[in-house]
């Protein structure tokens, strides 16, 4: 397999993590009124249960991909997918629903865990950042398509068919990935599938500085992002009455998060990680904070709110990649591990700061405005602890 090609299959297995969320956004008002949900808050569950089972199942997947490889888990994860999938079009109940959102979730881990792994098996360093970023950009124009896809299929039926179609999906690329991948771990790498060397890795990952904070600091970051996806219908409709416009605001947005993941993976061999990341967490913050004073003043235009959110995100976009590859670097001989217990604290705890604030939506933007501020200060303050008060210094990392 050609870079290329390796670069869109792990585009496309992190992809359908994105594609089981944002597909979704345009459903979520049909499903609240077919399963009788009254709180428009609670629809947001449809996203908060999937991202619980989804940051869970990857404590189990990092060990296994250690021990048993990379292609058999990411095989079970994917095939857990897409029996969640259909069986969540046909679900009865709105508890049910969310039971199988919840298992979509501990199928999609796979693909999170053990795709970072097997960029971590074959790059290290600036390269593992490079491609990362690639990826990530590939996998950006999931949220720029995705919501409108889901508007276009219900306009062929119902939100059932939102399910069918991501089955499909997971079985066209599992299909793809059983056919072109190899085994990329090495097998003096595998490690024994026992509680002993589980808790020896997960005290390698937990007891390094730079890993656990550049995780911690991921987290809140993403807990912004969870939260504004949580409630970006009610934000795009209830309050600037888009309608069928949300998938075109929402794909605006998108779009710059994409195009600087892609000038990412063209300026981090020049200038590294650090100075892209750490001078991206502050214009983030530097962004949010004007966001959130403005909206103290009333409702923003719709035209300065895309403005505003679209450079916050254009920041996030040069955040993600860098932090996560920080993350991993020093922790390459423990690497599925590694993503699966860095994984699970960047989902979990930014699925539940999204949720806290989705659900504290009060039909205005203030609230998400102050999460987002709030999180990039706490971001800050971790990337300040694990380059011990140094921000912006580049390090010497090796390639391989």
């Amino acid at each position: 397999m050609g870079k290329p090609e390796f670069i869109a299959l792990m585009a496309m297995l992190m992809a359908l993590n994105a594609l089981a969320i944002d597909i979704m956004l345009p459903g979520l008002q049909e499903i609240g009124a077919s399963l009788g949900v009254e709180s428009e808050n609670h629809r947001q569950y449809v996203i908060s249960a999937y991202l619980m089972g989804f940051a869970i199942a990857q404590l189990l997947y990092g060990p296994l991909a250690d021990r048993f490889g990379r292609r058999l888990p990411m095989m079970v994860g994917l095939g857990i997918y897409i029996v969640a999938a259909l069986a969540g079009a046909f679900a009865p109940s709105f508890d049910t629903l969310l039971l199988m959102r919840f298992i979509h979730g501990i199928g999609s881990a796979a693909t999170r865990v053990i795709t970072v792994s097997i960029i971590r098996d074959v790059f290290g360093g600036r390269q593992m950042a490079e491609v990362m970023s690639l990826v990530m950009m590939i996998f950006m124009i999931v949220p720029v398509i995705a919501p409108a896809t889901g508007q276009v299929i219900m306009l062929f039926g119902d939100w059932h068919l939102i399910f069918v179609f991501m089955a499909i999906m997971g079985l066209a690329i599992t299909l793809w990935m059983r056919m072109r991948l190899p085994e990329t771990l090495d097998p003096a790498d595998k490690r024994p599938f026992t509680v002993k060397s589980i808790l020896q890795a997960f005290g390698i990952v937990l007891g390094d500085r730079v890993a656990l904070c550049y995780t911690l600091a991921s987290a809140f970051i993403f807990g912004a992002l969870f939260g504004f996806i949580n409630s970006a219908q009610q934000i795009y409709v209830g309050i600037y009455n888009l309608g069928a416009w949300f998938p075109v605001a929402f794909a605006a947005v998108a779009a710059f998060m994409a195009l600087s993941s892609y000038l990412n993976s063209r300026l981090v061999g020049r200038f590294g990680m650090r100075r892209i990341s750490h001078g991206a967490l502050i214009g983030f913050m530097t962004v949010s904070g004007l966001w959130f004073v403005l909206s103290l003043f009333g409702t923003i235009p719709f035209a300065l709110f895309l403005l505003l959110f679209a450079l916050a995100m254009f920041q996030f976009g040069l955040i993600g990649s860098n932090f996560n590859a920080l993350a991993m670097e020093p922790l390459g001989h423990v690497a599925g591990t590694a993503s699966s217990v860095l994984g699970f604290m960047g989902t979990a705890g930014g699925g539940l700061i999204g949720a806290a604030l989705g659900q504290a939506f009060d039909g205005t933007t203030t609230p998400l405005g102050a999460g987002f501020l709030g999180v990039s200060l706490v971001g800050l303050i971790f990337v300040i602890i694990a380059e011990k008060g140094k921000l912006f210094q580049p390090h010497s990392q090796p390639t391989r």
